[in-house]
């Protein structure tokens, strides 16, 4: 196995209007736990014209060293560049171990940063830990439809490791803190582009986001029609929620696809889950391992569901759902 003595963590952060994304600081706070199990530093890569604005906040939440680079061409984070400039860093500080975020972007990046450092790629991980005496990442990730959790190490340096959304809770943000922030300036210009966005359509939702919501009321295929739906919003408003869904209801064509759950959805960890007329299946369950509480509605009292929830109904949802919404205004009124 080959050897490595860099002292360096290395996070490939990404920014939104506000500052850092959710599974940003989601990475900082594993990040944290490894570098301070290891004696390493933390580092994060901050990419586009509006890095150096949110530098101080990357701190906050726990890298020691934050690498801004400025340059406007990175702001759409666009693969080709984005892929190159982070590569030349990582080059520069040749780091022990690189965490990225499985998102639109990540995974896009992720499996072409370990092809150019000819290195493996430990994938959608929903839990890592260190093995003490060698110091190298052992990933866990859910295989065969989340049937069969497996554990991954690589053998090479560095150790690249994606981590799904919502695996980790960040840390609380300490303005206290103190660390190093520097400019780096990779060599890339337009002409590494072979892809163009045409146009981006920013979809209107005036919903909760499902990632961040701490309710989450879902159906499935069970309801029997896109109209049986109202009910599943009509709930997730009332508590103040977001409405999801299962892949069969998806497929079917009900609801949208940014209301699914699963292996294939969203992954979701809110502290209430309440699931109608949703079987289980492992599929969707990988979605929805982070949920404090899950409560299930369903008229087959041996639906897999039930296994994994805290708090279960056996009945038909057209009955039991009216009346828990009642019971809901009772209490709330």
């Amino acid at each position: 196995m080959a050897m490595n003595n860099s002292k360096l963590i290395l996070i490939l952060g990404e920014l939104n209007d506000q500052g850092l994304t959710s599974s940003t600081a989601e990475l900082l706070s594993i990040g944290r736990t490894l570098a301070e199990s290891t004696g390493k530093s933390l580092s994060i890569a901050l990419l586009g014209s509006m890095a150096q604005a949110f530098a101080k906040q990357a701190i906050a939440y726990g890298a020691d060293f934050v690498y801004v680079l400025p340059n406007s061409l990175l702001d759409s984070f666009q693969i080709d560049l984005s892929l190159s400039a982070f590569h030349q860093l990582s080059e520069k500080l040749r780091p022990n171990i690189i965490l990225i975020a499985k998102t639109l972007g990540g995974r896009d990046l992720a499996p072409r940063l370990a092809a150019r450092l000819e290195v493996g790629l430990i994938q959608d991980c929903i839990r890592i830990e260190l093995d003490p005496s060698t110091e190298m990442v052992i990933g866990h990730r859910p295989v065969f439809g989340g049937n069969v959790m497996a554990a991954v190490m690589s053998t090479k340096f560095p150790q690249i490791i994606t981590l799904r959304p919502k695996a980790y809770t960040p840390l609380e943000p300490d303005d206290s803190r103190q660390g190093t922030i520097e400019e780096f300036h990779p060599s890339i210009d337009a002409s590494l582009i072979k892809t163009r966005i045409i146009e981006s359509i920013r979809e209107e939702n005036d919903e909760v986001s499902l990632e961040d919501a701490k309710v989450v009321v879902a159906g499935g295929r069970g309801l029997g029609d896109a109209a049986s739906f109202k009910e599943i919003q009509r709930l997730a408003k009332l508590l103040g929620g977001a409405p999801g869904a299962s892949r069969a209801a998806v497929d079917a064509g009900w609801v949208p696809h940014i209301w699914q759950i699963g292996l294939t959805g969203k992954t979701i960890s809110p502290n209430l889950y309440i699931t109608v007329a949703i079987s289980g299946a492992s599929q969707h369950m990988a979605g929805c391992y982070g949920a404090k509480v899950i409560v299930a509605i369903n008229k087959d009292s041996n639906a897999p569901i039930f296994k994994d929830a805290q708090y279960g109904v056996v009945g038909d949802w057209q009955n039991v759902l009216p009346a828990f919404i009642d019971t809901i205004h009772e209490l709330t009124n």
